[in-house]
């Protein structure tokens, strides 16, 4: 099993997941109404580019939005979070040498001790969503068993992802589980929400390119309503 989770499994997950996903960018761009937006995008290409860039870079730090400020507890469980399910699998060391062995290339990768706290942070912050989405209310309604059922995949690849690093339990199966639930998280990504993974940066750019040119960007300055 687990040659076939790290040969031909992994290789036909990782197909279905890089192609699903640019297949998503270009439908989402062909999805622009050209009146509305790709007239006045191409009309202001250069204020659009530091828009889009702006707008994503703010969203992506820490605090760095009305957003994020606002929402305290969500903004850190969410980049707990994040911290594990991005930059362990980019840039852990074992994944790194599974890569190279798997495609012949790899990233660098994270200090051994690095790559284990940032394990524990996704593990963490993954816990503390769950709970958010099951506690609050305002959240609650629009969680179904999807959301779970995605969330709590996630949780199932870290904490296997770290059972198996520290030996606890039977290794195995745990390494089994592991890249299982980690490929099934390649495999869906296209057809869930995960797709967010790549439309974020699409639609952020949006919103950017939006405020830049179409809502007073060029009178505004930096002054953006995040």
């Amino acid at each position: 099993m687990i040659d076939l989770l790290s040969g031909i499994f992994f290789k036909i997950s990782l197909l279905v997941f890089v192609a699903g996903l640019l297949y998503r960018l270009v439908m989402y761009v062909r999805g622009l109404d050209w009146k509305l937006e790709r007239v006045a995008y191409a009309h202001a290409g250069k204020d659009g580019v530091i828009g889009a860039a702006w707008s994503i870079f703010k969203w992506l730090v820490p605090f760095g939005t009305h957003g994020w400020r606002k929402q305290g507890f969500t903004t850190i469980a969410f980049f707990l979070f994040h911290i594990g399910v991005v930059l362990c699998p980019l840039f852990l060391a074992g994944h790194m040498v599974f890569m190279k062995e798997a495609l012949g290339f790899s990233f660098p990768s994270l200090p051994v001790g690095v790559g284990d706290l940032f394990a524990v942070c996704g593990f963490v912050g993954g816990i503390l969503l769950l709970l958010r989405r099951i506690t609050l209310p305002q959240v609650r309604f629009f969680t179904d068993w999807k959301d779970l059922a995605i969330l709590g995949l996630c949780l199932v690849t870290l904490a296997s992802g770290l059972l198996s690093r520290f030996q606890l339990g039977p290794y195995d199966f745990m390494l089994g589980l592991h890249m299982l639930s980690g490929e099934l998280i390649l495999i869906l990504a296209p057809f869930t929400k995960l797709s967010h993974m790549a439309l974020f940066f699409a639609s952020r750019a949006q919103l950017g390119i939006d405020f830049a040119v179409k809502r007073g960007g060029a009178t505004r300055g930096p002054a953006f309503p995040w």
